[in-house]
């Protein structure tokens, strides 16, 4: 008998531990993926029970999993479109937006690239095909290979909207899924073009000046930077206070949230 009673009060404390352990599912954006990952990890430390996954595929699809109620938090690069937010509400969903960090879409070119500063007009007319070769910007004559992101990528809504003013890129342009895939190409292409967010800057490959100013975090934070973004964070309706959506979506706010943003090369909203 007293066997038993103990077994019960085991099997009572377990499903009180499987009841109280918590998931949160991150789904979205691949530029504020490391953002994501560096408090996901954080978080898993502090709270050991606590199952949580970040899928990086990209804005629309964190637009579209928070619409389907596949995820607790959307991560995007850009602002959700209204036609987002319209199937959003239409289902049952209601979007809060919550600024993570500030960001900057930054043109790059391969390392041995002589080209240090470029127009917004100029690379306006590179992707739309006008200028074809380096010796037109005052680079070598060599000739232009133009990288972007898929169009679904929220990364290219800024890129489309401040650079392109939304004109089409030519049919040559080559476009890749991701910002990984995007540094990969330029690094390793000499006649290379592309774009990517500030946090995937290295060594590896040389960003340039836009309209004379250089991406940085003091440029970005300031407004000085021409092609600069907030990174936002989604989920449906304000998080409850203390749940651990509303912690995840507020952890950016925190000491250690400024830390980890500006570890991974993005601007904390505290610059300024």
């Amino acid at each position: 008998m007293r066997r038993t009673v103990v077994g019960m009060i085991v099997l009572g404390l377990t499903m009180c531990v499987v009841a109280q352990a918590e998931t949160l599912q991150i789904e979205g954006s691949t530029t504020v993926g490391p953002i994501a990952d560096a408090f996901a990890e954080y978080f898993k430390k502090v709270y050991p029970d606590l199952d949580i996954t970040v899928k990086k595929t990209g804005s629309g699809d964190g637009a579209a999993a928070l619409v389907d109620d596949r995820c607790d938090i959307a991560t995007m690069s850009r602002f959700m479109k209204a036609k987002e937010f319209k199937a959003a509400v239409d289902g049952g969903v209601f979007p809060v937006a919550h600024v993570a960090a500030m960001d900057g879409v930054c043109p790059i070119v391969h390392p041995s690239n002589p080209v240090k500063d470029l127009t917004t007009a100029q690379i306006r007319d590179i992707y739309m095909g006008k200028i074809k070769n380096w010796s037109q910007v005052g680079g070598p004559s060599m000739p232009i290979v133009v990288i972007s992101r898929d169009t679904s990528s929220g990364t290219y809504e800024t890129f489309h909207g401040l650079v392109m003013e939304k004109k089409e890129m030519a049919a040559g342009v080559e476009y890749v899924n991701s910002n990984p895939q995007a540094h990969a190409r330029v690094k390793t292409t000499r006649g290379a073009i592309g774009y990517v967010g500030i946090g995937f800057l290295d060594r590896s490959v040389k960003a340039i000046k836009v309209d004379g100013v250089m991406p940085s975090r003091r440029t970005i934070a300031s407004g000085v930077y021409p092609v600069a973004r907030p990174l936002f964070m989604f989920t449906n309706g304000y998080p409850e206070l203390g749940s651990m959506v509303h912690k995840f979506c507020t952890f950016y706010l925190t000491e250690k949230g400024q830390e980890l943003v500006e570890a991974k090369g993005f601007v904390p909203l505290t610059a300024y």
